[in-house]
């Protein structure tokens, strides 16, 4: 089974596995886990098949009607002094395990936690061709499993892809975080070109960059489509475009910046 491709339509079907006292842990009390928000993202990529959440509930009383507003499945894993947190992570992948073996029709699993020992499961589900996305708080995300992944989404980046870019406007992180991507974008186009590959659709750009950074995402950095996301690119000198005249989408035809340093080293 091949894995569905980052602009999944309607056809993929997802099941949603939450470790809660992961994403708990995050939360650091300074602020309330939205559910909806995590299922919105996910319904854009497909059907929410199965849906279901691990935690002592006697902890998290408080989030549990929530969650049933929202059709999910809450199992209740009892915290014990040494091995409570161990048995709700066994668990979950007990029964991830058990749906990508049962149900063939569920290609993709989406793994809400950063909890670094679910990497394995990762690592089986994609051996059962399965597509894995991962979101979880940026506190709490260990970077083994961001890695790990097909795609990460930061819990935080949700709301991102519906505010304005400004970029004179942006914190000092921010700014470091699109300097990463824009050198992420470079690097992509002269591998894909090293590869010989003679024609590079926008598409084909964003799905490799994502298999090298799963934690990649052009609304966290504020863009409204990855196509914005090459427009700043090139009037920052990052790449070359042009359109295709057929699907009128965007080509990347080269890294400007490498070939401009190229030209003032020569000149030297």
């Amino acid at each position: 089974m091949s894995p569905p491709s980052t602009n999944a339509g309607p056809q993929h079907q997802l099941a949603v596995f939450i470790d809660f006292e992961n994403i708990a842990l995050g939360l650091q009390g300074s602020a309330r886990f939205d559910t909806r928000r995590v299922l919105d993202r996910m319904l854009e990529r497909g059907k929410v098949i199965v849906k279901v959440a691990y935690a002592d509930w006697n902890r998290f009383r408080e989030y549990t009607q929530g969650l049933h507003e929202n059709g999910i499945e809450l199992i209740e894993i009892p915290r014990r002094a040494t091995s409570g947190k161990n048995s709700a992570d066994i668990r979950l992948c007990v029964d991830a395990m058990d749906l990508s073996w049962s149900k063939e029709h569920i290609d993709t699993f989406v793994i809400v936690s950063g909890d670094s020992d679910f990497s394995p499961l990762v690592s089986k589900l994609k051996e059962n061709g399965r597509h894995v996305i991962g979101l979880g708080m940026k506190a709490s995300t260990s970077p083994l499993l961001a890695n790990a992944c097909d795609e990460f989404v930061y819990y935080e980046d949700l709301e991102h892809g519906t505010e304005e870019a400004d970029a004179a406007a942006k914190p000092p992180q921010e700014k470091k975080e699109k300097e990463e991507a824009f050198r992420l974008l470079a690097e992509t186009v002269r591998a894909l070109q090293r590869e010989n590959f003679e024609v590079l659709q926008a598409s084909l750009v964003k799905d490799t960059m994502k298999r090298k950074r799963p934690t990649f995402s052009e609304a966290a950095l504020g863009y409204g489509s990855f196509s914005e996301l090459l427009e700043d690119a090139q009037e920052s000198g990052i790449v070359t475009l042009r359109k295709d005249e057929r699907s009128g989408t965007y080509v990347v035809t080269g890294a400007a910046a490498q070939r401009r340093r190229a030209r003032r080293r020569s000149h030297r």
